[in-house]
């Protein structure tokens, strides 16, 4: 964003004021203390995505049975939305330079609201894929305005703990929503559990009105509408190819879905290197932490985004739990994220971004290749510990790649920051859910409880071995601490 662009805070002027520099005096308040109202408000945001995604994934066996369909066919439901997500992510810096972060995250709110409830009224699948995108077209405000806010409005040495307060919140999320969605699904009905995200969406809004700066220019640029296109085209296709390759007789289909979104992609490049504001500004991926943080979350959650989905297959059909045991077993990972949270920054000061995301994404694909070695007897404890045990390790290597983006970057490109980092993360979650059901489904010899362990079994493996990638990406990094 640029220097010259207007603000409006909804409080006094010292809202307005950078806050990228050296504190004027020691009486003057930490920036976490004077935006404890703005960090909350997006802590809300985080938590309402948070609780959605995981309560999905519980009740998926569930939605498929009442929608008559079969349980990996719920991909499709799981990707639209984070394929929405992706495409949509790269409109927030125009949209708030045009209408104010007050407005778009407001705006974002409401309609993440409002495709919840279309959910919960939902009666068959193509419905609720609708409905989900709807949902997508909400969410796709809500992460990249929140964390553009929040870079620039906290202190650089402080933006980490405060994003690190944020996740825990999100995090939260994680814990409620395995919890809510098993007992919903068991006790009451499945469209409960879309409907909880409208009280908290309210509570939001009335957050977003107190507690939001309005950050916009008073003149915003022209919409990049082509690179838009291309863009959300070479994605979509992209999508389609992932989707379809799991079908017989279809490589053909997936052949030209791919080249189709190849060749979109490279129209893009060449585009965005002809205008002055391109809808992605790939000249940031001439920054190193910037191209290696984007590239590390593409491999890391391409192997770890169909986690929560193969876990609950792997604990309702294979081992034969409920939908309320298979959702509090997803709890450890949240606590066990939750706890390592107070001690990343001080692990980011002591190691820097290399040494500690080298070696933890090395961690993380030996735990992913370690949860082939469950089975149905497998004592309830040792699954919850080693599941606490991906939750810690996934902790650390969620924050530290979010927050690597903006080590070298100054203010003005922060919000096209935002918006490429939470782009890659989406579209690398969406082919990660696709992969990941790809694999059980090729894996998958029978419906059979049997047949879902060795499937869960080989795919983790295969996972693993994605994960494992990028650590190659992380050694380009050079030794980088935060500010």
């Amino acid at each position: 964003m640029p220097l010259d662009d207007v603000i409006d805070s909804p409080k006094t002027d010292v809202h307005a004021l950078p806050t990228d520099r050296p504190a004027l005096a020691p009486a003057e308040p930490s920036s976490r203390v004077r935006y404890r109202g703005l960090i909350w408000l997006v802590a809300a945001a985080f938590f309402m995505q948070a609780l959605d995604s995981t309560i999905v994934n519980t009740a998926v066996p569930a939605i498929a049975n009442a929608l008559e369909v079969t349980p990996l066919s719920m991909r499709t439901a799981l990707t639209s939305y984070v394929l929405t997500l992706a495409i949509f992510i790269p409109m927030s810096p125009w949209l708030c330079d045009r209408f104010g972060t007050r407005r778009v995250f407001g705006g974002a709110i409401l309609v993440f609201s409002l495709g919840s409830l279309l959910c919960g009224v939902a009666q068959n699948l193509p419905q609720l894929v609708a409905s989900r995108v709807i949902q997508g077209l909400g969410g796709a405000a809500l992460l990249p305005v929140g964390r553009y806010v929040l870079a620039r409005s906290i202190d650089r040495r402080e933006f980490v703990g405060a994003m690190t307060t944020v996740a825990t919140f999100g995090l939260l999320g994680s814990v409620f929503g395995p919890l809510l969605g098993g007992t919903l699904v068991e006790f009451t009905n499945w469209r409960l559990i879309f409907l909880i995200n409208v009280p908290v969406g309210l509570m939001g809004l009335w957050l977003n009105r107190r507690e939001m700066p309005d950050y916009r220019l008073d003149r915003a640029n022209r919409f990049d509408t082509f690179g838009f296109m291309l863009f959300a085209g070479a994605s979509a296709l992209m999508l389609m190819a992932a989707e379809t390759a799991g079908g017989d007789g279809q490589w053909l289909r997936v052949s030209g879905y791919a080249m189709a979104a190849v060749a979109l992609a490279s129209l893009y490049v060449r585009h965005s290197r002809r205008v002055a504001h391109p809808v992605s500004d790939l000249t940031l991926l001439k920054v190193r932490s910037v191209w290696v943080s984007l590239a590390g979350n593409l491999f890391t959650r391409l192997g770890v985004s169909g986690m929560y989905l193969l876990l609950v297959l792997f604990l309702q059909i294979g081992c034969g739990w409920s939908p309320l045991a298979a959702g509090m077993m997803m709890v450890p990972q949240a606590i066990g994220s939750i706890t390592v949270k107070p001690f990343i920054d001080r692990l980011l000061t002591r190691f820097g971004y290399r040494r500690l995301l080298l070696g933890n994404t090395i961690a993380v694909a030996a735990v992913l290749c370690v949860f082939a070695l469950l089975s149905p007897s497998t004592p309830t404890w040792i699954i919850a510990g080693w599941v606490y045990v991906y939750g810690a390790f996934m902790s650390l290597q969620y924050t530290s790649m979010n927050t690597l983006a903006y080590v070298d970057i100054d203010v003005r490109q922060a919000s096209m920051a935002s918006s490429m980092a939470s782009t890659a993360q989406y579209l690398s979650m969406s082919f990660g859910i696709a992969l990941a059901s790809l694999l059980m489904e090729g894996f998958l010899t029978s419906h059979e409880p049997g047949a879902y362990v060795r499937a869960f079994r080989w795919s983790v493996i295969v996972l693993g071995m994605v994960t494992l990638a990028g650590s190659w990406v992380f050694s380009r990094l050079r030794e980088t601490r935060p500010v």
